[in-house]
């Protein structure tokens, strides 16, 4: 039986069964990504440790539901004595001697990670071509992008090669890949997922989630991804429900917001003839829509390209080649060593993110970008506030079009930022948001966008899995090796 595009309920249903040990499950993941090596999603695999760990559950079983279960890790989240990269140069010899917090909480629940995928260097970029090691190919069509930062973890759920995935959203890194491949993603609320032991990048927007084929598969995740962490002063102290316990209660009276100021018109008309079939079947589910105003949401775009790259400026001025990561050769001072490291260890748009943040947080001009982003950014944060008074979930596109190709927009950096439009403004606010499949354009899957309020992550759960359980889209596969 094969194991291809099978959730992580339906796998957990074939190793309770019987119809499938630990490891030939493991084996069988592992031979998908060969087949599917031309995807170019992983970094480094984990085959032997993978293994061995399928090995001790066949001969004691683990009652926890995702007990065996394979899951691909993105490539920022340490990983004790498995290569961490971050998709860089300059962490290409890092083997970490810990592992994040979030790889320690799935792997107690009994997932087995069997690599590390790639991504955008340092989770800059929106379609995956900003790595070290490559762009990731887009199951969906020869040279499409699967998107970014987390397109490696994208690319492996939408090909069917493991069930889920984790991934890091700071301005749409999880929702836009899942939306360009075809698969659920959900940002979190901040500060529901431990941060520790993840590289940072902007460390007040940076938020891990996962990547799945159904929301409820994302809830099975987020029950045991999330947790209160002293180790990470951002982790929230609030009490973590079951993800899964309402997300078949009926959605009738459900209020979604739609953002008076997104005008869709400026789309592809393709893309608002989906959106508008999504809202008719909400409708018919009995949700109720309902017109906000988010005055401010037109800056979340130039506030985000602020704040994000000043907090990138701080957070990689600690690779310099002294302690750890890639080192220069035979540098003839200390001053040298920075230098040639840097530049021979970051690719063009980390650099070109060091530079805006280190100019934005010079003496000078803090209090006229930093700080007024950092102002606008609660102007936004108080529209959704707002908002939320009068809805209970919003709704809008999760990106402009379907899958672009490869090359297509990297002459433009403005154009690729662009790409995070409707992404951006949930991470500026904090908020969860989800993305889920809701359509196809010439034979490209793209997605529909649902943001929750603050530590409301049921909500959006419930209000997906109604959407999947009455439509196939989730349920399309692309025509990829097997």
């Amino acid at each position: 039986m094969s194991i291809q595009f099978k959730t992580i309920k339906q796998l957990g249903k074939m190793l309770n069964n019987k119809e499938i040990s630990h490891v030939e499950l493991i084996q069988e993941t592992f031979s998908l990504i060969t087949k599917n090596n031309h995807l170019n999603a992983f970094v480094t695999l984990n085959e032997q440790e993978s293994l061995k760990k399928a090995e001790i559950l066949d001969k004691s079983p683990s009652s926890s539901t995702l007990a065996g279960i394979p899951i691909a890790q993105k490539d920022l989240f340490c990983t004790k004595d498995l290569r961490t990269t971050c998709g860089s140069n300059m962490l290409s010899n890092f083997i970490p001697p810990y592992s994040a917090t979030v790889i320690e909480n799935l792997e107690n629940a009994g997932c087995i990670s069997v690599g590390k995928t790639n991504m955008d260097e340092f989770a800059m970029g929106s379609s995956n071509e900003t790595s070290f090691y490559g762009n990731v190919q887009n199951p969906w069509g020869l040279n499409l992008v699967p998107g970014g930062s987390s397109g490696g973890s994208a690319a492996a759920v939408a090909a069917g090669i493991v069930p889920a995935a984790s991934g890091t959203d700071t301005g749409g890194s999880i929702r836009q890949p899942a939306s360009l491949c075809g698969i659920t993603g959900l940002k979190p609320t901040y500060g529901r997922i431990s941060r520790w032991g993840m590289i940072a990048f902007a460390s007040s927007l940076d938020q891990a989630g996962p990547m799945t084929r159904t929301a409820e598969d994302c809830a099975l995740l987020l029950n045991e991804m999330c947790s209160h962490d002293e180790k990470d002063t951002t982790s929230l102290d609030e009490k973590i429900p079951d993800f899964t316990k309402n997300i078949n209660s009926s959605i009738e009276g459900l209020k979604i917001g739609l953002v008076k100021e997104f005008d869709l018109s400026k789309l592809d008309t393709d893309v608002v003839k989906v959106f508008e079939e999504s809202k008719k079947h909400y409708e018919s589910l009995g949700a109720k829509f309902v017109e906000i105003s988010l005055p401010n949401i037109s800056l979340s775009v130039p506030t985000y390209y602020v704040v994000a790259p000043a907090e990138c400026s701080s957070n990689l001025s600690r690779f310099d080649g002294v302690k750890f990561g890639k080192r220069c050769e035979n540098p003839k001072d200390l001053e040298e060593l920075y230098i040639q490291t840097r530049s021979e260890g970051f690719g063009d748009e980390v650099k070109r993110r060091i530079l805006i943040g280190s100019y934005v947080l010079s003496a000078g001009f803090y209090d006229a970008y930093y700080k007024k982003a950092q102002q606008v950014r609660r102007l936004i944060k108080n529209d959704f506030d707002s908002a939320f008074k009068n809805v209970d979930v919003i709704m809008s596109p999760t990106t402009r079009g379907a899958a672009f190709e490869a090359g297509s927009k990297g002459d433009d950096p403005i154009q690729m930022y662009l790409e995070d439009l409707f992404t951006i403004p949930a991470n500026l606010a904090g908020l969860p948001a989800m993305s889920i499949p809701n359509g196809m354009i010439e034979k490209k899957p793209i997605g529909l966008q649902l943001i929750g309020n603050f530590l409301d992550e049921s909500t959006l759960l419930r209000a997906a899995h109604n959407y999947q359980i009455t439509t196939d889209w989730h349920l399309k596969t692309p025509e990829v090796m097997s």
